[in-house]
């Protein structure tokens, strides 16, 4: 292990930010992150996995640990599903392809999604109908303070909308070095319930869709929508779809009918951030090299050498415009350091 002084993160985060940590270094095994943390005991940490999820506003005053552990394995299974346990640093879109490749079923809906394994139960991330949860069984962890082990089940993870004991309770207190899911491996259940995949796979005359089908739909609809971070700087939604209660909903839906809007539950409707941003005017506008993009609303970009702060500015003025026009507050999903 060599640890880096004055290292530059533009490699290491999807908007391309330019960025320095103070110290920096990448472990590879269980082992390696237990030594730099007790050799360290006394020094400010940063944890870092893929970089997908951070907005970077200034430099790291810390020693930035780069959770690059790999790894992937079937722990048990039976005639119809199989549990897998892949390691933090896997990087989660091949994951994902893997596990379809093996016909397990459960993560298909969730492809290309950027970052690693070891920050999904973190988000709870989630796409076109599915979230982590779903298939989630366990995660292991080590505490940063003591470098001891723990599992954590999924009850014990308080999962919720893009939310989990990792952003509360738990928040820098652990580090996820491997993840357990629940997959089936025959009676899949195919996921077709949002109208982008529905409309894919008719076009492409899929009448019975497998596996790798609604990969491969999710996969295009996503490539049409959104940016490849290694082309334009991004990390994919930067906000939260917010979720109304019916009252609430209602009387925005009374002023603006066209609101598209998913009941969730009896007393709670989501409405799509992405529709508000693109009304108040914000898609495909530019701010020098900040900007959001002209396909996806909900997606703001570096057009090559926007600072972390110039893309903060933006999202406040996108928050501030939207509470303004229809009284609904949209929260980041995005981390901001």
């Amino acid at each position: 292990m060599k640890i880096y002084d004055n290292f530059s993160l533009k490699k290491h985060n999807t908007f391309g930010i330019e960025a320095k940590a103070k110290q920096f270094v990448a472990v590879h095994t269980v082992a390696e992150l237990k030594t730099v943390l007790e050799q360290h005991a006394d020094d400010k940490k940063f944890i870092l996995g893929g970089g997908s999820n951070m907005l970077l506003t200034q430099d790291i005053d810390a020693l930035v640990i780069h959770v690059d552990l790999k790894g992937k394995r079937i722990v048990k299974e039976d005639d119809d599903f199989v549990w897998v346990e892949s390691d933090a640093g896997e990087v989660w879109h091949e994951f994902v392809l893997w596990t379809i490749d093996q016909n397990f079923g459960g993560l298909e809906n969730m492809s290309l999604i950027p970052g690693n394994v070891g920050t999904t139960p973190v988000q709870n991330i989630g796409a076109y109908g599915t979230e982590i949860k779903d298939t989630f069984v366990s995660c292991e962890a080590m505490q940063i303070s003591t470098q001891t082990m723990k599992t954590f089940t999924k009850d014990d993870c308080h999962f919720g909308y893009r939310e989990s004991i990792f952003k509360q309770e738990a928040k820098d207190q652990y580090v996820i070095t491997s993840v357990v899911f629940k997959l089936t491996k025959r009676h899949h259940k195919i996921n077709t319930s949002y109208g982008d995949i529905t409309s894919e796979l008719t076009k492409n005359n899929i009448q019975i869709p497998n596996l790798k089908d609604v990969s491969n739909a999710v996969i295009a609809i996503r490539q049409s929508k959104l940016p490849d971070p290694k082309e334009l700087g991004n990390s994919g939604s930067f906000f939260k779809n917010p979720i109304l209660t019916k009252a609430a909903f209602e009387k925005v839906h009374a002023l603006h009918p066209t609101l598209p809007h998913y009941v969730i539950s009896d007393t709670e409707v989501k409405v799509p951030a992405g529709w508000l941003i693109e009304q108040a005017g914000f898609k495909g506008k530019r701010f020098g090299d900040a900007g959001v993009h002209k396909n996806q609303a909900l997606v703001l970009v570096n057009y090559g050498h926007a600072t972390g702060q110039e893309i903060l500015n933006v999202s406040k003025d996108i928050q501030a415009t939207v509470l303004q026009q229809f009284g609904i507050a949209i929260e980041a999903e995005v981390n901001v350091i």
